[in-house]
């Protein structure tokens, strides 16, 4: 699970550091306004992003972050400054659809298309996938919206490029 507070200033080893995003929290969505994500250090002030984000809008697996630290060793992230050409999508099982709140279940059904994802919690089975450029994303997009129309889960963009929105 990404730690959605900032507790952990970085990892042991000193080429893996966590990032921290702020934003805004949702209304009626989880209670969080900052999210920690794990990364590569590629300078003084630039990290590639190596897990996917579950609160965080507008970042995928793969992007370099320029970030600032702060007194406290925090890395804040203050901009992208590559995109991957990944994507971050979002599933949430309906509890009372035919999937259940299983996160099994949601990997199960996108597993012919080799996404790697990661769930939230147990209590919140909230599956955060990565999708990478290269995959097929007119035929993910098109179980994504067969899941809604089947009552199996609702989703979310939470990072796309145009190959996604075109796709």
């Amino acid at each position: 699970m990404t730690s959605t507070t900032p507790s952990e200033p970085g990892a042991a080893d000193s080429d893996r550091i966590k990032v921290w995003f702020r934003f805004v929290p949702r209304d009626g969505w989880l209670p969080h306004d900052t999210e920690g994500l794990w990364a590569t250090r590629l300078s003084t002030d630039t990290a590639r992003v190596e897990n996917v984000p579950f609160l965080q809008n507008g970042v995928a697996e793969g992007e370099t972050v320029r970030f600032v630290t702060d007194a406290d060793g925090l890395h804040w992230s203050k901009e992208r400054v590559e995109a991957s050409g990944n994507c971050t999508v979002r599933v949430l099982s309906v509890p009372s659809g035919p999937l259940g709140r299983s996160a099994r279940a949601v990997h199960e059904r996108l597993s012919p298309f080799g996404l790697g994802g990661e769930v939230f919690s147990e209590e919140f089975p909230l599956v955060a996938f990565n999708v990478p450029a290269d995959a097929d994303l007119g035929g993910i997009k098109a179980l994504l919206v067969q899941g809604v129309r089947d009552g199996w889960w609702h989703f979310e963009e939470g990072c796309v490029t145009d190959a996604w929105r075109d796709a």
